[in-house]
């Protein structure tokens, strides 16, 4: 089983992977981008904001998701693979910036996916004072500096990314304990 941990900036996927990761001990932890050789490139390349174009910086994000696919999950599919972020986010990510149709942005992941999606997807979501709580206890990187309002953007952007790739979206309470929200994803993998 293919799953991906989504969500925005201290909602705590980490946490979850790590916790999961004790009950899934041969399972395939990926994160995207950067799993591969290639990605760890290509992600130093979008960080490094020398990409004038958000069209380019999306097909930066493209490459390195046909990379991730063809050396990390399509070997693994017959594991479980569990994905800090996946294709989702980067559509996300995309919707927010409003420079490709939502048409294109399908056409163009189905093909660097070779319409490979994780079949479920778990959202941690927080609402904006358990945002911004959060934010204010860490320092923050250049994401976390566009504010709370464009996160919660992104936040959204998810829900409606796995809408337009008709993907299984699970939203949890990323305000409860860590074990709830474990718990919660376990008993949706099983089900």
């Amino acid at each position: 089983m293919y799953i991906a941990i989504e969500g925005i900036d201290t909602a705590g996927k980490s946490t979850q992977i790590a916790a999961l990761k004790e009950h899934f001990s041969d399972a395939v932890i990926t994160k995207e981008p950067g799993a591969t050789e290639i990605g760890k490139e290509i992600r130093q390349m979008v960080l490094s904001a020398k990409a004038k174009s958000k069209k380019a910086e999306f097909l930066l994000f493209l490459a390195d998701r046909a990379e991730h696919m063809q050396e990390v999950i399509e070997p693994n599919l017959h594991k479980m693979i569990i994905s800090d972020r996946s294709a989702v986010s980067g559509i996300a990510y995309a919707l927010i910036q409003g420079d490709i149709s939502e048409e294109e942005l399908v056409s163009l992941n189905n093909f660097a996916t070779s319409n490979t999606y994780p079949q479920k997807v778990f959202l941690l979501c927080l609402s904006k004072e358990e945002l911004e709580y959060r934010l204010s206890q860490k320092e923050l990187d250049g994401i976390e500096l566009r504010g709370s309002e464009y996160l919660l953007q992104i936040q959204d952007a998810i829900v409606q990314a796995c809408k337009l790739l008709k993907l299984e979206l699970v939203e949890i309470d990323a305000t409860q304990s860590k074990e709830a929200i474990t718990q919660e994803i376990l008993n949706n993998i099983n089900t």
